[in-house]
């Protein structure tokens, strides 16, 4: 079973990591629209394939930058796509065709913080807790079917990137376990504290 990796952060090298023994997937492409990304290089150095489309040339219209992405990932014959930082908004078109098949890792509790700043919003709310959840990727922004999420608590006088780099952490170890059940058919949702 072949995963489309994007983003190419520290969520995309942890899902690689897994992926080996008896995982029922394995990584069969990295893709980025920012060619610096240092998921890129990183993903050339395992001898995993990448690619990369740029969304600047396209301005505005994003069905053609996701014709152009399409038409990167047919070669590739791929299962699934992890969204790992892949901060573009998809269009219904796009991920019509690959309802089912598209998880995404998301640093809050859905349905809390759909979007971005999602750790000043939870301090600025004096919410007790934060976190992380992964979800299937619908029409709707992070409104997705959920397929696992991790709580961390907030401390007394956290910063927004305390509190981001305290999730992180969470996210290295939730994202993984969903794809290998994700993978293998298994869309029970997992939770952790």
């Amino acid at each position: 079973m072949g995963i489309f990796l994007s983003g190419g952060g520290s969520n995309m090298r942890a899902l690689v990591a897994d992926m080996t023994g008896d995982h029922p997937a394995r990584p069969a492409l990295v893709f980025s629209n920012n060619a610096d990304a240092g998921g890129i290089a990183w993903a050339k150095g395992q001898g995993i394939a990448t690619a990369v489309v740029d969304h600047r040339p396209f301005g505005n219209d994003r069905p053609a930058f996701e014709a152009a992405i399409n038409a990167v990932l047919a070669p590739h014959a791929l299962d699934i796509i992890c969204l790992a930082g892949f901060m573009r908004v998809l269009t219904k078109g796009f991920v019509s065709g690959w309802q089912g098949r598209m998880i995404n890792i998301h640093p809050s509790l859905l349905p809390k913080y759909r979007g971005l700043n999602t750790h000043t919003r939870a301090l600025a709310a004096g919410d007790c807790e934060a976190g992380c959840t992964v979800h299937e990727v619908t029409a709707e922004l992070d409104e997705g079917p959920l397929l696992g999420q991790a709580r961390v608590p907030v401390e007394a006088g956290d910063t927004p990137a305390d509190l981001a780099a305290r999730v992180l952490v969470q996210e290295h170890i939730l994202y993984p376990m969903v794809l290998r059940r994700f993978a293998a058919g298994d869309k029970t949702p997992i939770y952790l504290r």
